[in-house]
């Protein structure tokens, strides 16, 4: 018993070897505003499942574009308009560009505090007027807020108790007591201790914002990034996604 235990140890050893022997580390460089939270639970279920390391960094869309034209990245997560624009451009291999999440626009107020019918766009509208301050950021959600309500016709008195959130979640404003209610992208809200999610914005009011993978052309390893798309692109990965309140492709 102890020679094949000896044997089990000695073998188990060695494919832990073999298995750092093939390790390898890519750098990943993705958006802001949900994806830090999103990213930051698959990525070390992928370093666990592959044994692979990443290095991931969260930046504007500008600085990420640099880092694809400049070869310093192997693989980008962010909106994909800005995936597209590159693939035009040839900066990344419009082969390897996969569609991951969905994100969707919702509203928010603190926790315990009595939640509005926002079901269609005039009980939004009534919602948003009946708050005393709404919470909303300039970030990918607060621009297309900006344009439902001026489809509502309420834009100067949204504006005249807005609460615009800066390097913060909206989320944060509300648990604050800063803003009685506000909007923002789904994934961003929940995380946020101290409110309550009410709803996503009625259908023909809704802004969807994908977020797409994509492989550089000047990626240095683009095996290991191409293992990682795959990953998140299985059950285990989209559970996760969906638990984080993005809508699966």
């Amino acid at each position: 018993m102890k020679v094949w235990s000896k044997i089990a140890a000695l073998t188990a050893a060695c494919m832990m070897a073999a298995a750092a022997a093939n390790a390898a580390e890519i750098t990943v460089a993705a958006s802001g505003g949900p994806l830090p939270d999103v990213m930051g639970t698959l990525v070390p279920m992928f370093e666990k499942a592959s044994g692979h390391k990443v290095k991931i960094s969260f930046k504007a869309q500008p600085a990420i574009s640099a880092d694809v034209k400049q070869g310093v990245v192997d693989l980008i997560v962010t909106n994909t308009e800005v995936v597209d624009e590159l693939a035009k451009s040839g900066d990344v291999d419009g082969n390897a560009k996969t569609l991951l999440m969905i994100s969707k626009v919702g509203l928010a107020v603190k926790a315990g505090a009595p939640k509005p019918d926002i079901s269609t766009p005039d009980k939004l509208k009534a919602a948003l007027l009946a708050a005393k301050t709404v919470g909303y950021s300039q970030g990918a959600s607060g621009q297309p807020f900006l344009t439902v309500v001026q489809k509502l016709g309420i834009t100067d008195a949204v504006k005249a108790k807005a609460v615009i959130t800066q390097g913060r979640p909206v989320g944060a404003a509300i648990a604050a007591g800063e803003a009685e209610m506000g909007v923002q992208q789904v994934a961003e809200l929940l995380p946020v201790p101290g409110i309550d999610f009410v709803a996503e914005m009625p259908g023909e009011l809704q802004k969807q914002i994908r977020y797409s993978a994509a492989i550089p052309a000047k990626a240095k390893d683009a095996g290991t990034a191409r293992a990682m798309v795959q990953f998140l692109r299985s059950d285990e990965a989209l559970a996760v996604l969906k638990r984080k309140g993005m809508d699966l492709p």
